[in-house]
């Protein structure tokens, strides 16, 4: 089961008022919908809210949720935040089957970029999906998708096909091979290889014309040469 436990209250005051009692009384409002059931008002301690997010493995996480003697396997799948404050403000909470397959978006990481030799040449990373939405028993839930950029050349595509994704996982987006992200050829990039090729023209026309200043041995002229066989 879910390493995390959410103690919850049952919020009697719903709609703004309700959420702003609960924020003042030192809780984070929220709601708790799905299953086939009616959405409920409950509220979280705001300091054991906090305590449970920062641990990374609230949002997006199969968790468990405690009320009184109850207990239901949930996942947290959104958390507002104040824009200046960055206090949590309300969060929401879907009931599930632990396990239960569920759609849920899953954050993209990009390992070994220090292994990329398009980076050393100049080559920049275009993220086209910084998460991707998946099928997945709510149990079985990955903490993110892993992208390994070693290896990876200028101009390369990375689609979903390129992620080693856990057994059990799939991408609800089923009609194409979508992309992820590319490996774009910077205009540094694109300048440093005009200079290159131009050095190179340059060196070789300069090798060309050292050579046409030398005559061979073999074509020297003979005059002045008044020995006779």
């Amino acid at each position: 089961m879910a390493e995390i436990i959410l103690n919850v209250d049952v919020r009697e005051n719903t709609g703004t008022g309700g959420a702003r009692a609960a924020r003042r009384s030192g809780a984070v409002p929220g709601i708790l919908y799905g299953g086939g059931k009616a959405p409920v008002a409950i509220s979280v301690n705001e300091k054991d809210f906090r305590k449970n997010l920062y641990t990374g493995k609230l949002l997006g996480h199969l968790i468990t949720l405690k009320y009184g003697e109850e207990t239901q396997p949930v996942i947290a799948k959104d958390v507002q935040f104040d824009p200046v404050t960055d206090r949590p403000l309300h969060f929401d909470l879907m009931r599930v089957d632990e396990h239960q397959t569920i759609k849920i978006e899953v954050p993209v990481h990009f390992i070994n970029e220090d292994k990329c030799g398009a980076f050393r040449q100049g080559g920049s990373l275009e993220i086209v999906r910084h998460t991707v939405e998946i099928s997945v028993a709510a149990d079985h839930i990955p903490e993110d998708l892993v992208v390994d950029l070693a290896g990876h050349k200028l101009g390369d595509t990375i689609r979903f096909s390129d992620i080693k994704v856990p057994e059990g996982v799939t991408a609800t987006i089923t009609d194409r091979d979508f992309v992820i992200a590319s490996i774009k050829t910077s205009s540094a990039a694109i300048s440093a290889a005009h200079d290159e090729e131009t050095i190179a023209e340059e060196n070789a026309i300069a090798a060309a014309e050292a050579g046409a200043d030398e005559v061979p041995a073999s074509e020297q002229s003979d005059e002045g040469d008044t020995s006779e066989g």
